[in-house]
């Protein structure tokens, strides 16, 4: 049987992992994967990746990390990916895995010039989301949990934009029939944007949010589990 690798680019805070598991954990929760179907390769902890031969489907979590700052195993992560390409494995990249896909094949990634995006936020598919074979589960507007700083400035040659809204513009792409990249959080509940905004509360209010309006925009919605179970289908 091929395997689900998840490419593990960071963890999330303590108290958080403890309630509610780590974002592999997350995210095999919302695509209703068995472990044992499943690598985790831990990068930034220096684990190597495998050879994509042997892996049905490919996921990149989000990070701590920002992609500008050029990590060795970042950068390492970015060669592997360009290195399979011909495999045509499969592969969706979450916030941070979504901006290293986007880096890995020539596209631009830096601060978002409008700040961060946080809380549960709107989201339109394109026209070419409605007919893509993944985000076609979504509907035209939907929801996601949103918690960058960093954003993709320019999407890669050949990429097509599957979802946007007013602050950022490539919150879904696909590449090359095979590469998806999603800016937002599938696999975040509420509750976890909520444990988020606690955590970060003192820096939040330093960068002149609002916490409480902040907490205010948070809902729970099933269209992160819908996306990642139909990135499930797509690998069976």
């Amino acid at each position: 049987m091929r395997k689900l690798l998840i490419i593990k680019t960071g963890t999330t805070y303590p108290s958080i992992r403890d309630k509610t598991g780590d974002f592999d954990e997350l995210i095999l929760a919302g695509m209703a994967v068995s472990r044992k179907r499943v690598i985790v390769a831990s990068v930034y902890d220096g684990q190597a990746l495998s050879a994509a031969e042997s892996l049905a489907g490919i996921v990149i979590t989000g990070s701590e990390a920002m992609v500008t700052d050029g990590d060795k195993w970042s950068e390492y992560t970015a060669r592997w990916l360009r290195k399979i390409a011909a495999k045509a494995v499969p592969t969706l990249g979450i916030c941070y895995g979504h901006q290293l896909i986007a880096h890995a094949y020539g596209g631009t990634v830096a601060y978002h010039p409008g700040g961060e995006e946080n809380g549960t936020v709107g989201i339109t598919l394109t026209a070419a989301g409605e007919h893509d074979p993944l985000f076609q589960v979504l509907p035209a507007a939907f929801q996601g949990h949103a918690l960058h700083a960093q954003t993709v400035i320019t999407l890669p040659a050949g990429a097509r934009v599957l979802a946007c809204n007013s602050f950022e513009p490539h919150q879904g792409y696909s590449l090359h029939g095979h590469l998806w990249g999603v800016q937002f959080h599938p696999e975040f509940t509420a509750e976890i944007v909520r444990m988020y905004f606690d955590i970060e509360q003192e820096q939040l209010v330093k960068a002149g949010y609002n916490v409480a309006e902040l907490r205010n925009t948070v809902q729970e919605h099933p269209f992160g589990t819908r996306l990642l179970q139909r990135f499930a289908a797509l690998i069976d």
